[in-house]
């Protein structure tokens, strides 16, 4: 059972890789036995990561949105590694709003600006797109691989805009349209990837995880444990098995699937 998980002499390339569940990603990874390359924007952080490691990691400077850059970093990964095996598509962005007060209104669907939106799609979606375009390129001609695209419970659900209220009443703000929409398409993608790719021996699957407790208010992580049939939210090391599972070939007969790891959200 322990060869089963193993993933000792692999490579792993974790996109998003200094954000909460990035990090979380790579030790995952990592204590399985492979060799993980930390990719995001910040190359200090990256760096600090892939040090604490237990196995020849490397942090790389990556931006999903530039081919340039993901060709720079595949070639990096050659040139020390070889081969990558296993791909993990977490980087993704979320709104931000520059003024928290202007916030409410601006979040609603009526109002929402079409830069964020295509900003999102372009993050999520595109980014999605665009390594597994380059990454699945060479392990479909190596023989085999393991794509993850990490995508949501909001890409199979609609947001319940009443989970972000105050107790007083007020909505500080809604959650737009564009995140559950990228997160849908992840998914859709997902099933196309696993299919054109299917008979080179790349599995393709998708992560839906539920919500992560990081510090917000506390009437939101009440709100959030009530409407979950286990009654909390996640912690961040709640998806290492799920992780470790698609990645490895415990896994090899599954492709195209969405592994849903949400505390039994979407049940309901």
């Amino acid at each position: 059972m322990n060869d089963l998980f193993s993933l000792v002499g692999q490579t792993a390339v974790i996109t998003g890789a200094a954000g909460l569940l990035g990090r979380q990603h790579c030790l995952a990874l990592a204590s399985a036995g492979a060799n993980v390359i930390v990719a995001d924007l910040d190359g200090a952080a990256c760096a600090a990561i892939a040090a604490e490691l237990s196995t020849d990691s490397l942090g790389v400077v990556l931006d999903v949105t530039e081919p340039a850059s993901i060709g720079a970093m595949m070639e990096l990964v050659g040139e020390r590694y070889g081969r990558i095996h296993i791909l993990v598509n977490n980087a993704a962005i979320n709104d931000m709003f520059e003024n928290p007060e202007a916030a409410t209104e601006q979040s609603k669907l009526e109002n929402y600006p079409l830069e964020l939106w295509q900003r999102l799609l372009n993050v999520n979606v595109t980014g999605v797109f665009l390594c597994a375009q380059a990454v699945g390129r060479q392990m479909a001609q190596q023989g085999g691989g393991s794509i993850i695209n990490i995508a949501s419970t909001y890409g199979l659900v609609a947001p319940d805009q009443a989970l972000y209220r105050r107790p007083d009443g007020s909505q500080p703000f809604y959650k737009s349209p564009a995140y559950p929409t990228t997160k849908g398409a992840v998914i859709a993608l997902t099933r196309y990837l696993a299919a054109y790719w299917g008979e080179a021996g790349v599995r393709v699957n998708s992560l839906s995880p539920g919500g992560v407790e990081n510090g917000q208010e506390p009437y939101f992580v009440a709100q959030y444990a009530a409407r979950t049939p286990l009654k909390r939210m996640a912690c961040p090391d709640d998806y290492h098995g799920a992780l470790l599972f698609l990645a490895s070939r415990a896994s090899a007969y599954m492709t195209g699937a969405n592994l849903v790891v949400d505390g039994g959200w979407t049940a309901w």
